[in-house]
């Protein structure tokens, strides 16, 4: 009996054992797959033009060439592209993060009256495209003097994202109405039941949709294109898109492999920072459900 059951826990255990090798190999291939795009990015940023062409591809260049950073620098506008893209990213996340929050706190908790024909009026925007609104937009900001300056890109955005909006009222349905009662009782303002309870709350939600929010606004290309017109002032993918148009002729394409990997290393930085809390905003979306 004891040796039958012990030949069963070892096939059992071996079963398992199996099973995690096959689940890491498929985990592994996966993760090559998926990061071979952007090791053959940074590969060709450091590799003469002759290795670009060369067949069979060369994977790792000979003679790194790093100087191709140096001159991504003083040849382009990589650097002002980039504060004007931080500047603009980090303006309307954090500061759209806040509104955002405040508004989903409004909708989800607050007795506002016509809360929910608010809260249905802000999905209704979700379907109108933006193409339908460049020409308004563009028109109104020309109007203003906002053409070729960075507000067009930062004043709208500040004031809120539907989608986050969204996103962060239905995480807060799940958040009991008497936590919020208690602590008015106990003479709390709505400004600090915000602070103090509901923000630590929606913390792994809003880190998650940061990053969302961080990436789409890095990344944007068709609002600064249409806005920004001097060089100095556009953001770094419009620059990007400029060296194409004009290193590729020239097929310098390793110096355009250095923009690109110089335009990616905010978004793994931020990723990085945050890869704990949208960890825990997916478990506890699970949970929940």
């Amino acid at each position: 009996m004891s040796t039958s059951t012990t030949t069963m826990d070892l096939s059992r255990t071996a079963r398992t054992r199996i099973a995690d090798t096959v689940v890491w190999v498929v985990l592994a291939g996966g993760a090559i797959f998926m990061l071979a795009p952007l090791l053959w990015m940074f590969s060709t940023s450091l590799k003469s033009q002759l290795e670009v062409f060369a067949l069979p591809p060369v994977w790792i260049p000979e003679v790194p060439q790093w100087d191709t950073y140096v001159r991504m620098w003083d040849n382009s506008y990589i650097l002002s592209g980039f504060a004007n893209s931080a500047i603009v990213t980090f303006s309307v996340t954090i500061l759209g993060t806040l509104t955002c929050s405040l508004a989903a706190f409004s909708i989800a908790k607050m007795r506002l009256p016509f809360r929910n024909t608010i809260f249905i009026g802000l999905l209704t925007g979700i379907m109108i495209p933006f193409p339908t609104l460049m020409i308004p937009q563009f028109v109104i900001f020309a109007r203003i003097g906002w053409v070729d300056t960075l507000l067009p890109l930062i004043v709208p955005a500040i004031f809120g994202n539907i989608i986050v909006i969204f996103f962060l009222r239905q995480y807060l349905e799940s958040v009991p109405n008497s936590l919020i009662e208690a602590a008015k009782i106990d003479g709390a303002s709505f400004w600090q039941i915000f602070w103090r309870m509901i923000f630590p709350i929606i913390r792994p939600a809003i880190a998650a949709q940061f990053i969302l929010w961080f990436m789409a606004v890095w990344n944007d290309y068709l609002a600064p294109i249409l806005y920004l017109r001097t060089p100095e002032r556009q953001t770094l993918q419009v620059v990007i898109a400029s060296m194409n148009v004009q290193y590729a002729t020239q097929r310098d394409y390793p110096l355009i492999m250095g923009a690109s990997v110089v335009a990616l290393l905010p978004i793994v930085v931020v990723f990085l920072i945050f890869q704990r809390q949208i960890i825990e905003s997916i478990a506890l979306t699970g949970s929940k459900g």
